[in-house]
């Protein structure tokens, strides 16, 4: 799961996607294309949704994406135009480029959409958020059951 700091989008998605999935099955993480936030806890905002649907992001921490994260995960949804260029132009191969895609394709194929940053909004824009990921989530999780 990859947005820009790692502080909003990916962390609420890796927190629903965990809540999903077997963890001794599915391994997930998330991380930003930029280095804002290393190492600092996921947005006040995004841990209060979660938290308000039973899920606790609040241990999670920033990191960057990395060219290695391409040989450890099978599947890199991101949440953006932005972060899809930024992670693609990291890939040294067209296997690698593959495994990129918009996370709200699960919902919408093909479209595209972005889930938009809630950073500079009101609560409203993290609930808005969490379900367009708890949706994208529950197609990811259903195709990784299979």
């Amino acid at each position: 799961m990859v947005c820009l700091g790692n502080i909003c989008r990916s962390p609420l998605a890796e927190g629903i996607l965990k809540a999903k999935v077997d963890p001794v099955k599915v391994y997930v993480d998330s991380a930003g294309t930029a280095a804002y936030h290393l190492g600092k806890g996921p947005d006040e905002r995004s841990v209060k949704v979660a938290k308000e649907h039973g899920i606790d992001i609040s241990l999670q921490r920033a990191r960057q994406f990395k060219v290695s994260d391409f040989k450890t995960f099978d599947y890199i949804f991101v949440m953006d135009q932005a972060n899809f260029d930024n992670v693609v132009s990291l890939a040294s191969t067209e296997k690698e480029k593959k495994k990129v895609s918009f996370i709200l394709n699960e919902i919408t194929p093909e479209l595209n959409s972005e889930v938009p940053d809630p950073y500079y909004g009101g609560e409203d824009g993290f609930k808005n958020v969490y379900d367009m990921l708890d949706i994208a989530c529950d197609s990811i999780n259903k195709k990784l059951s299979i």
